[in-house]
């Protein structure tokens, strides 16, 4: 069914009111906001219309209506009002992120401590690493029973490993395994390293000691690992200050879950440009611990063909354009000066895309 201009207006109402004060949000409210030029039964009717769509809720035995996450993401997608920066926000956000990547050496922790402060919410930060391959081997003879595998990676990292043999390996073994190992493991992910490769390079290399299968599996060890996303959240504790999490059960099970590493978007899912902003209100999540919670997460570029997402966790009542807007400006910041060094002009006006579905499919 559609929505009237009139209608989207007193959810656009009702959604800015609730936000501002975690109370259910009845006609009297909407009238005198001055915002609609009709009178509080015409509101009423409105607002029980609203509910009959799923727009919107009535707790209890409260005259108030509150948002429902179908109201939510209409108000996202086609009501709220896109925020711009004002100067002061601008100059303050600037100098706060270059004193940040200054001090603190641009981690991946620090955007999410930032990120936490400016918003004053959970947030997280996570680099969605690109693949990772082997460019040179190394192998060391050390002596009968020792060697040392020694990797460097396609991001320039090097990692080794020291291996005690309980047989004795001549160096001409290891330099052969070394030489092989150059020829057939360099440049490949980890998932093309099959069980094929490592026989016909064991048959290649006449090793009946299992050395290859030793140097395969640290070398299918580092890769999954240089791969693996790396998340970092801050500020668990700021969902204490929200009137939905005074329930300690409540609050608990969501800060555990960010505690323990928990994604706030599925790591399937991607953003395509720097500074866009998707938002996940309520069952849209995944995670069931993030069912009653809202995520906004923006993309931004680490360098190195490496896309990192920052995001935060907070209530559905809260403030989406505000914390869109500061995450954007946040993103777009931080691909400048991780991918090239610059910092963006002082007055910057962000560019903010909002992702999200069609309120009508979450019927």
């Amino acid at each position: 069914m559609a929505i009237s201009e009139r209608k989207k207006k007193i959810l656009a109402a009702v959604v800015d009111e609730y936000i501002r004060t975690a109370e259910p949000v009845g006609s009297k409210a909407i009238a005198q906001s001055g915002c609609l030029n009709c009178s509080s039964a015409t509101i009423r009717n409105e607002l029980a219309e609203l509910v009959a769509m799923g727009y919107l809720e009535q707790p209890h035995t409260s005259a108030g209506r509150v948002p429902t996450p179908m109201g939510y993401r209409m108000y996202v997608n086609e009501l709220m009002e896109k925020q711009k920066l004002s100067l002061e926000e601008t100059e303050e956000m600037n100098r706060r992120l270059n004193q940040k990547l200054q001090e603190l050496d641009t981690t991946i922790s620090d955007v999410s401590r930032l990120a936490s402060q400016l918003t004053d919410y959970p947030a997280l930060a996570l680099t969605a690493r690109s693949a990772v391959t082997v460019r040179r081997f190394d192998l060391i003879y050390v002596d009968a029973n020792t060697f040392i595998i020694v990797l460097t990676l396609s991001s320039s990292v090097a990692k080794s490993k020291l291996v005690h043999l309980p047989v004795s390996v001549d160096q001409s073994m290891v330099q052969r395994l070394s030489s092989l190992f150059n020829s057939g493991f360099t440049g490949i992910e980890e998932n093309q390293i099959t069980p094929l490769l490592i026989n016909s390079t064991e048959r290649a290399a006449d090793d009946t000691m299992g050395l290859t299968s030793v140097i395969a599996a640290f070398v299918i060890e580092t890769l999954t690992e240089a791969s693996t996303p790396t998340a970092y959240v801050s500020g668990e504790n700021r969902l204490l200050n929200q009137p939905e999490f005074r329930d300690p059960d409540k609050a608990h099970r969501l800060m555990s879950y960010l505690s323990g590493g928990g994604y706030i978007l599925p790591p399937a899912e991607g953003l395509e440009s720097s500074g866009e902003v998707r938002v996940l209100i309520g069952p849209e999540n995944v995670a069931e611990e993030l069912k009653d919670s809202s995520v906004i997460v923006a993309s931004y570029d680490a360098g190195d063909n490496t896309r990192g997402l920052i995001g935060v966790v907070g209530p559905t009542r809260m403030d989406y354009s505000a914390v869109a807007a500061k995450l954007s400006f946040l993103a777009a910041g931080l691909s400048r000066r991780l991918s090239s060094g610059s910092a963006p002009p002082e007055g910057m006006h962000n560019k903010l895309i909002i992702k999200g579905d069609d309120p009508n499919e979450h019927r």
